[in-house]
C-alpha cells in the first residue's frame, strides 16, 4: 500500500532533536535575516515606486525566494450585489412581489427569499422598502446617487 506524503501541516513540528526542524528552521531564520537587512538598506517606504517592489530575492537550500511589494488592490465593498441580487432588487423596487419574480426568473420564491435575504445581510437593513432605499442612495439600482 502506497503511504501518502506528509505535509507541513501533518508534520509533528516539536523541535527537539528533530533535523528536519533544524532545517527548516534555519531556512527561515536564513530568509527573515534577509528581509530584516533588505528593509535596514532602504527602508520599509510604503510609498515606494516599482523600481524598489522586490523586498527580498535569495536562494535557499536550491530554492529561489522572492518577496515582493504589491500595492493593495482596493477592497471590494461588503455591500455590492451579484448580477442577479442586482435584478431581484430592482424588481422589488418596481413593486413585484417575491412570486412574481420568481416566475418571470424562472426560480422559486424560495430562492428569492434567499436572495433578498443576502441582499439585506450585505445591505444591513430588514426591510424591502429599506434596502430600496439603501440601493437607490448608493447608486447600485436605479438613477441615484452614484457611491462615493
Amino acid at each position: 500500500m502506497k503511504q501518502a506524503r506528509s505535509t507541513i501541516a501533518d508534520r509533528d513540528w516539536s523541535p527537539d532533536g528533530d533535523r528536519e526542524w533544524d532545517d527548516f528552521s534555519s531556512e527561515i531564520r536564513h530568509l527573515v535575516q534577509h528581509l530584516v537587512e533588505r528593509i535596514e538598506e532602504h527602508g520599509a517606504d510604503p510609498d515606494a515606486g516599482p523600481e524598489d517592489s522586490v523586498m527580498l530575492d535569495v536562494q535557499v537550500g536550491g530554492v529561489r525566494c522572492m518577496l515582493v511589494r504589491r500595492p493593495l488592490e482596493p477592497a471590494r465593498p461588503e455591500s455590492a450585489l451579484s448580477p442577479r441580487e442586482r435584478e431581484i432588487a430592482r424588481m422589488v423596487a418596481k413593486g413585484y412581489p417575491n412570486k412574481v419574480i420568481a416566475r418571470v426568473l424562472e426560480i422559486s420564491s424560495w430562492t428569492v427569499s434567499t436572495h433578498l435575504r443576502r441582499i439585506f445581510a450585505k445591505t444591513g437593513v430588514s426591510s424591502r422598502a429599506a434596502m430600496v432605499a439603501h440601493l437607490l442612495e448608493e447608486g447600485q439600482i436605479g438613477e441615484g446617487p452614484r457611491a462615493r
